[in-house]
């Protein structure tokens, strides 16, 4: 956050803060408030209108939380000098206040923002004491959210999707069930498969030089990046241009990203991929390369069923909706998609299976898709 100072002039696009003042408006409680951030959120994946979400808390310099009273003449203002489109509220009550305004034109962001925080200033410099105007401290959040997947860490902005944390304390316990069939799952699978782990390490080395693990930066919930483990299946320091070129062009849905099957069917991923091993081909078309992502479950990377992790160039490709699949649950080794198609399912049905599976999950649908699972892995329909 940014303690708020007194700005300089700005020539930038007025933002449209100043309007008719509102009649009998108050601020929106922080339940409906932060309902309206998710909503805002959704109507900018449709229209692509970006909003900016402003908050405001007063602090003191001991650090100490400012007055409620402030704050609520604070709220008062903001509703006085905001368009009726604009959203005032509690984002969290009686400790910040928040606004969010709606469809901007943003061409400059940095512009853009440093126009708010003049208006903004200059609005509360008019209702507040000289001290209470210098404890308060201001922050912009802009939507569409940056997601730098070249950097480690959490990328996206939490302030602008207060929802999801209170959805997951909403259900802590099945949570806490979703974990213990992770570590219980994943720990039987390692200890069932450790001969078999043997056996194909063996054949890697003997048959392809480079290490047995193939290890890999993924994307898993809110943008963080961990490391990705499975058995080496194609030849050590490939050129990864023709995935990346590939996947850029499913991601957009464009022509000639579907392959055909040797049964005549479409299928959405590489099928003669040259980088493969004679290995590598068996270990895919029986999805035992997977086998070492148990230990990201375990590690609490992953779930046993959820999203597949993407790679960090396939993130840069999403449209902002598809983002989605990657918030509201840790990513899994399967998934609805693998039981209902796995590549012969187009990226944004395959999308929209994963936000079903988010919206809709519980521990039994969970056990559900385990055991459908193998039947999948065995028909091997979609493996390349």
């Amino acid at each position: 956050m940014t303690r708020l100072h007194q700005p300089k002039p700005s020539n930038s696009p007025d933002p449209l803060l100043e309007g008719a003042p509102a009649v009998n408006r108050t601020p929106l409680d922080e339940t409906t408030f932060q309902r309206m951030i998710a909503i805002e959120r959704k109507r900018t994946e449709r229209s692509k209108a970006p909003f900016v979400l402003m908050l405001l808390e007063a602090v003191s310099d001991r650090g100490q939380k400012g007055s409620s009273v402030t704050l609520r003449r604070i709220a008062s203002a903001l509703l006085a000098s905001s368009r009726d489109t604009d959203l005032v509220g509690w984002y969290k009550d009686d400790a910040i206040v928040g606004t969010i305004f709606t469809g901007l034109i943003v061409n400059d962001k940095r512009a853009v923002l440093d126009t708010f925080l003049a208006k903004v200033s200059a609005t509360l410099q008019e209702e507040l004491t000289a001290d209470e105007f210098n404890q308060v401290r201001i922050s912009f959040h802009l939507f569409p959210d940056d997601w730098d997947h070249e950097k480690p860490g959490r990328p996206t902005n939490a302030a602008l999707y207060p929802d999801l944390v209170s959805d997951d304390k909403g259900r802590r316990t099945v949570l806490i069930v979703k974990r213990v069939l992770d570590i219980a799952g994943s720990t039987t699978m390692l200890i069932l498969f450790a001969p078999i782990f043997l056996v194909i390490a063996l054949a890697i080395k003997l048959t392809s030089r480079g290490p047995v693990f193939y290890r890999q930066q993924r994307v898993g919930r809110y943008g963080q990046t961990f490391t990705f483990l499975k058995f080496r299946s194609m030849f050590a320091n490939n050129d990864t241009s023709v995935h990346k070129e590939f996947v850029t062009r499913l991601i957009a849905s464009k022509p000639g990203e579907a392959k055909q099957s040797k049964s005549g069917s479409s299928v959405y991923k590489l099928t003669d991929d040259k980088r493969i091993t004679r290995v590598g081909r068996i270990l895919r078309r029986t999805s035992l390369d997977e086998l070492p992502q148990f230990i990201n479950v375990l590690k609490g990377d992953m779930s046993l069923v959820g999203p597949r992790p993407p790679i960090p160039y396939e993130l840069a490709a999403y449209q902002t909706w598809h983002r989605q699949r990657l918030l509201a649950v840790k990513p899994g080794i399967t998934g609805l998609w693998q039981v209902m198609g796995r590549s012969s399912i187009r990226f944004d049905e395959m999308v929209r299976l994963d936000l079903r599976y988010a919206s809709t999950w519980t521990p039994w649908l969970d056990l559900k898709i385990l055991l459908r699972t193998p039947g999948a892995v065995i028909k091997g329909t979609g493996a390349y």
